[in-house]
């Protein structure tokens, strides 16, 4: 062999090399799934949505699929299985599904406050309008429920004689409610953005008004899952508070990619965005002082019975999330 050829041979030989040893990071590359409890909420899936779509979760090395579902409990059951890593839904629900026994742990705020909505036909003016008529919630014992007896409560009315409280079931059996003026009322979260835009309904109140210290939505993940996969927990969540990191700052770039996949109008999302877009966390942090009041508000409502110690509902060892730059 010659010289020449020789070292053609070498330098190609070496180049398979390096690319054999880049291959392995390429291949090591962890397929997984994130929920949310439903998709028609800007502060719950906008994160989820931008992550995947920005490659926030492709720079932390996962390979994310995103499915939205109907509703907690399934979301709830599909984390527990093993088939969902981690999931964004209602606060609330970590603390019902716990109380049930279920082997979930709560590791980030994903909003804060209360992004909830108080909505009203356009024609009712204020709360007050409301007495001796029908607030419209999901269903009865849900936070929902709790939200329009809080209201009530807060017009120094019983909830129980002097307004009617109405398990509906969701936005679409709301509206028709409204537009029958079966109800003058309902509670939502910030897809009531997208109702008053449409003229069918208006968002009086964001509920942070009538509750305690409370934290909005949250991010859980399995018992199991900590054990078994902490580290692609870690990235999934860093992805997470990456994209809301963006959201943030390219607010306008933010609501065409949630727009598309979320079935709303841009201005629509940007709407929302006013509503819920300053109480996104941006290191998941929990305040356990919120997680309390929240513990004795669901006792006070009877939605749960029992006063488990607060600190066994969350993994503290993920957040505060650390972004780099």
């Amino acid at each position: 062999m010659s010289s020449i050829s020789r070292r053609r041979f070498l330098l190609s030989a070496s180049g398979a090399a390096v690319a054999g040893a880049l291959a392995p990071a390429v291949r090591a590359q962890t397929s997984v799934k994130i929920g949310t409890a439903v998709l028609g909420d800007y502060a719950l899936a906008g994160p989820f949505i931008v992550a995947v779509e920005k490659g926030f979760f492709r720079m932390e090395n996962l390979n994310v699929e995103f499915v939205p579902f109907q509703g907690g409990p399934n979301l709830v059951k599909a984390v527990i299985a093993g088939e969902v890593l981690l999931g964004a839904a209602g606060s609330t629900d970590i603390l019902v599904f716990r109380e049930a026994g279920m082997p979930l742990k709560m590791v980030a705020t994903h909003t804060e406050g209360n992004h909830f909505t108080f909505n009203v036909a356009p024609d009712v003016g204020n709360v007050a309008e409301l007495k001796g008529k029908s607030i419209g919630v999901t269903s009865v014992g849900a936070t929902t429920w709790v939200f329009a007896r809080m209201v009530a409560k807060a017009q120094g009315w019983d909830p129980d004689r002097d307004v009617k409280i109405v398990g509906l079931g969701g936005l679409n059996a709301q509206l028709a409610a409204l537009s029958r003026k079966e109800i003058h009322a309902f509670v939502w979260g910030d897809g009531g953005a997208v109702t008053q835009l449409a003229g069918k309904s208006k968002v009086l109140m964001r509920l942070d008004k009538v509750t305690p210290r409370w934290i909005s939505q949250v991010q859980y993940v399995s018992e199991d899952g900590i054990k078994k996969q902490g580290d692609d927990i870690r990235k999934a969540m860093k992805g997470i508070f990456s994209a809301i990191k963006f959201m943030t700052e390219h607010t306008s770039d933010a609501a065409e990619i949630v727009a598309k996949k979320i079935g709303w109008s841009p201005e629509a999302v940007l709407a929302a965005h006013k509503i819920s877009g300053g109480l996104m966390s941006h290191d998941g942090t929990v305040s356990m002082e919120a997680l309390r009041s929240m513990q004795d508000t669901l006792l006070e409502y009877a939605v749960i019975k029992k006063r488990l110690p607060v600190e066994e509902h969350v993994a503290r060892e993920f957040a505060p999330v650390k972004l780099g730059g």
